[in-house]
């Protein structure tokens, strides 16, 4: 049956041709979250293989990879025009064309790996050739033009702890080396895909072992995470100001209280708030800090993610950050962090004097922070703060000095009821396996959510919801083999695979 449908896929030409890969790419998206339907990449990958090896040139064959990788992130990124749609009389002529042409660039990045692996003889060469190159374009995505390592494709395997416990040793990059291979083995037979079966059985093994001992002690902190449910659309409405900021203070008021009353003497309890949560420049405005300290019970530090101004001599804004602020029940500023990876469009117009256009909100450029750093705010234990998208690279979360934990704070309003926020989730997830370190995400819309240093979820609110969410901060683990080397094993990995390949090419 394999056979007659790779020699079928082969055998198509001229338009039929693109539209088939591209619709294998689209198939290949479907492996994502939010659906996580893994075995159709046993369908898209061999498929795209196939068609490469029927290419007449390496010329033809960047093609085929051109429109699978087109298809694969036209699909896996539709969400985006749902940040069109919350301006659409402003910006209604991008909704038909900016997720295609955004996924344009991106798609050479599936194009180069597969011109190499034509090169290659076909069998156990091509596929090898292929994945090590896959996994290394993959990886320069995560730093092309500022980076944008979306839907890595081992994120497929972030649907639950045990099958992602092996990115502690070679990280989301390593899960998709592991990925293209067993998913391009039914192109190599029988013996091949039981293989594959074997390898996916040790994966597991593996999660389960690594899985096996009890979570240690929490540490001495009760976390309580607010998800206001606030809609991208009303969220920067001048009349919608105050009602936004009264939303957030009577909830943590409620929500605090209660928490406290469960909560050791001996424990702080730390409120999160989302990213850009309320319309002030919380930390340039004593007033907004006030009013929100009288939310605060002593014993509680909350972290809120803000916009955060400098001023000139004439006291106009100089420049803007988009930070995290940690705020004690007196009203004062404990410690800020400032984002560091900004952007491109939203936050800052690269080549803003040549394009026509103007996206970033309210017309000033964001400022990056100087580095990530641990942030030390009263008795909490030192964090590291990930604003918004920061959390989608790996071995890119952690500050120099090791925190206890990291905290993302994120507005996924701008994606609605969609892919996306899952998609980000997933990331975050991978980080907290990678590093060894607990997470905590608070997401303005959803999904917000805390996992331990293993992955595992300890708790979360849901997509659209308005709701709190109450955990203890898990425990931190010591440094994975990840966090030591970083994207070092991966890199030895895939470029290994690669040159067991490439060593039999035809050319």
């Amino acid at each position: 049956m394999w056979e007659r449908f790779l020699a079928h896929l082969a055998t198509r030409r001229g338009w039929r041709l693109w539209v088939t890969a591209a619709g294998l790419g689209v198939l290949a998206a479907l492996a994502l979250p939010p659906v996580h339907a893994v075995p159709v990449l046993l369908v898209s990958m061999p498929g795209l293989l196939a068609q490469i090896g029927a290419a007449a040139s390496w010329k033809r064959a960047f093609w085929v990879g051109f429109a699978w990788g087109w298809g694969f992130f036209a699909a896996g990124l539709y969400w985006v025009t749902y940040a069109i749609l919350t301006d659409v009389a402003q910006f209604w002529w991008l909704v038909p064309i900016a997720v295609p042409a955004m996924a344009l660039p991106l798609a050479l990045f599936v194009a180069g790996p597969a011109a190499l692996a034509w090169t290659v003889r076909p069998g156990w060469p091509r596929v090898l050739a292929f994945a090590g190159a896959f996994v290394l374009f993959e990886m320069l995505r995560g730093f092309a033009f500022t980076g944008f390592p979306w839907n890595l494709l081992g994120t497929v395997w972030a649907f639950g702890a045990l099958p992602i416990q092996a990115a502690a040793w070679i990280g989301v990059h390593g899960l998709s080396l592991a990925t293209v291979i067993i998913a391009a083995t039914p192109l190599l037979g029988r013996r091949a895909m039981l293989g594959g079966v074997a390898a996916l059985t040790g994966f597991a093994l593996f999660g389960l072992v690594r899985l096996w001992p009890a979570e240690p002690a929490p540490q001495p902190v009760g976390l309580l995470i607010v998800q206001a449910n606030v809609a991208q659309e009303v969220k920067w409405r001048q009349d919608q100001r105050v009602p936004i900021l009264r939303r957030y203070i009577d909830t943590t008021r409620e929500a605090a209280l209660a928490a406290l009353r469960e909560l050791p003497e001996d424990q702080t309890l730390v409120v999160i708030w989302p990213e850009t949560a309320v319309p002030f420049l919380v930390a340039d405005d004593p007033d907004v800090r006030q009013l929100i300290a009288g939310a605060l019970p002593q014993r509680a530090i909350l972290l809120t993610g803000t916009v955060r101004a400098e001023f000139g001599p004439d006291r106009r804004v100089a420049r803007v950050f988009n930070s995290l602020v940690a705020i004690d029940p007196a009203g004062e500023v404990l410690g800020i962090s400032d984002k560091v990876h900004l952007v491109p469009f939203g936050e800052y117009m690269p080549l803003s004097g040549l394009l026509p256009i103007r996206l970033v909100q309210g017309g000033m450029d964001f400022t990056p922070g100087e580095a990530l750093r641990a942030v030390r705010a009263g008795p909490l234990p030192p964090y590291g703060g990930l604003i918004c998208y920061e959390v989608i690279f790996p071995a890119a979360v952690v500050p120099s000095e090791r925190p206890a934990w990291l905290v993302n704070v994120t507005n996924d309003g701008w994606f609605g009821i969609s892919a996306g926020p899952w998609q980000h989730l997933a990331a975050a997830r991978l980080r907290a396996v990678e590093e060894g370190l607990p997470l905590a995400r608070a997401a303005q819309t959803g999904i917000s959510a805390v996992f331990d240093a293993r992955g595992r979820e300890v708790g979360s609110v849901g997509l659209g919801e308005t709701g709190v969410l109450r955990a203890p901060l898990p425990a931190p683990r010591a440094p994975t083999p990840f966090a030591h080397f970083g994207l070092w094993i991966a890199i030895i990995l895939s470029a290994g695979t690669f040159a067991s390949g490439w060593w039999k090419r035809k050319i």
